[in-house]
C-alpha cells in the first residue's frame, strides 16, 4: 500500500490517511484552501482519503459549497474522499447548502420510435390540448357570467377594445377586400364571357363575398393585426409579473384582462365582417364593369336575386366563431410564454399562425355543416 505523505496547510493537516479541516472555512479563504487541497490531490493520485470536518470552528455558505466541491476535485485526480467525522453544526450547514443536481436528458439517445411518439403525442396533448380546452371553458364561463356584471373590468375598457380591434382594423380589412373582390371578378369575368354567362358574374361575387371570403378576409387579417397584439399584451404582462400582481390583488386575470376582449371582438367582427363583404362586392361591381359591360345598376339590381338569407346567417355565424378563436387563441400563447422577452416575440409568432389554422379549419367545418 502506497504510504501517505503527511501534509500541513493552514487550513487542513495530513495525518496518514485522514484530511484534518481547521479553523474557520469562509468566504475570505476558500479559494485558498481549494488552491491548497488540489496541489495536494494532485501530489497524491489514485489515493483514499478520509475527510475529517471536526476542527471546522465557523463555517458559512461559501464554506459549505467550497466542501461539496472537494469530491469533484477529488474526483478529477482519482481519489477516494469520504466523510470520517463532523460537528452537528456543520453537517446541517452542509445539508443546507447542498448543491442541487441538474438532471439532464443524455444526447444522442432515443427509443423506439412508437414508444418516443406516443410520449410525444401524450405530452402534445397534456400542454397544449388539455390546457386549450380547460382555457377555453374558463373564458366563455366567466364571459357569460360578467356581462352583467363590470366589478372586475376596468371602466371603459370594452370600449377600448372595441376600438382597437374592430375600428382601427376597418381601413386595411375594407381595402383588402376591395381588391380580393376585383381580382376575383376579374379572374371570372373571363370564363364567363366564353359562354355568354357575364350576368352571373353578379352570383359568384355576392355569393362568394357574403359567405366565404367576407369572414374569411377578415378574420384572417384580424388575426394578424390584433390576435398578435392580444398574445404580445398577456405575454408581456406575464413576464413583468403584472398577472401574479393582478392575482395578489384579488383580481382574476382573465375576467381583467381577456373578458373585454371578448366582449369587443364579438361586437365589432359581425360589423368587420359586413363591411368587408360590401367592399368585396363593390369590387367586383367594378370589375364587371370595365370588363363585362355591366353597369352598376344592372349589378346591383341583380343582387336580390343571388344573396339569399342562409349565406348572411352564415357569415355571421363565421363571424362570431372566429372572433372567440382569435382572442382564446392569443390568450392561450400569451400565457404559455417562457424566457422573458425572447419568448414573448415566440409566442406572438405562434399565435398567430395558430390562430389563422384554426380559422381556415374552423371555416371548412362550418362551410360543410351550411351547404
Amino acid at each position: 500500500m502506497k504510504q501517505k505523505k503527511t501534509h500541513k496547510s493552514a487550513f487542513f493537516s495530513v495525518k496518514g490517511n485522514v484530511i484534518h479541516v481547521l479553523g474557520d472555512l469562509k468566504i475570505n479563504n476558500t479559494a485558498t484552501f481549494l488552491n491548497d487541497i488540489a496541489i495536494f490531490f494532485r501530489a497524491n493520485p489514485g489515493s483514499d482519503f478520509s475527510l475529517d470536518l471536526s476542527g471546522i470552528e465557523e463555517l458559512d455558505s461559501s464554506g459549505a459549497m467550497a466542501l461539496h466541491s472537494l469530491h469533484q476535485t477529488a474526483k478529477k485526480f482519482h481519489i477516494t474522499l469520504n466523510l470520517r467525522e463532523a460537528s452537528p453544526e456543520t453537517k446541517n450547514k452542509l445539508e443546507l447548502f447542498s448543491p442541487v443536481s441538474n438532471k439532464t436528458m443524455q444526447p444522442g439517445k432515443h427509443g423506439p420510435f412508437f414508444y418516443s411518439l406516443g410520449d410525444k403525442t401524450m405530452w402534445i396533448l397534456k400542454e397544449y390540448v388539455v390546457t386549450f380546452f380547460y382555457l377555453v371553458s374558463d373564458i366563455l364561463f366567466w364571459s357569460v357570467r360578467d356581462i352583467f356584471n363590470s366589478k372586475q373590468r376596468r371602466k371603459g375598457e370594452f370600449i377600448n377594445q372595441a376600438v382597437s380591434i374592430g375600428v382601427n382594423a376597418l381601413p386595411i380589412v375594407a381595402s383588402m377586400a376591395f381588391i380580393i373582390g376585383l381580382v376575383l371578378a376579374l379572374q371570372s369575368s373571363s370564363q364567363l364571357r366564353n359562354f355568354g354567362a357575364n350576368i352571373y358574374i353578379v352570383d359568384l361575387t355576392v355569393i362568394a363575398m357574403m359567405a366565404e371570403m367576407g369572414p374569411l378576409i377578415t378574420a384572417i387579417l384580424v388575426a394578424g393585426r390584433s390576435g398578435s397584439s392580444i398574445a404580445a399584451e398577456i405575454a408581456t404582462m406575464k413576464v413583468t409579473s403584472e398577472i401574479d400582481a393582478l392575482k395578489t390583488m384579488g383580481l382574476n386575470p382573465l375576467r381583467f384582462v381577456v373578458v373585454p376582449k371578448i366582449y369587443g371582438s364579438l361586437i365589432t367582427l359581425p360589423f368587420l365582417t359586413i363591411l368587408a363583404s360590401i367592399s368585396g362586392i363593390a369590387g367586383g361591381a367594378l370589375a364587371a364593369y370595365l370588363y363585362l359591360d355591366i353597369t352598376p345598376e344592372i349589378f346591383f339590381n341583380r343582387m336580390p336575386e343571388a344573396l339569399y338569407e342562409k349565406d348572411i346567417i352564415t357569415s355571421f355565424i363565421k363571424s362570431i366563431v372566429f372572433a372567440l378563436i382569435i382572442v382564446i387563441t392569443g390568450t392561450f400563447f400569451g400565457f404559455k410564454v417562457e424566457e422573458g422577452a425572447e419568448g414573448v416575440g415566440r409566442s406572438t409568432t405562434s399565435s398567430v399562425v395558430a390562430a389563422i389554422t384554426m380559422v381556415i379549419i374552423a371555416d371548412s367545418i362550418l362551410g360543410l355543416m351550411f351547404y
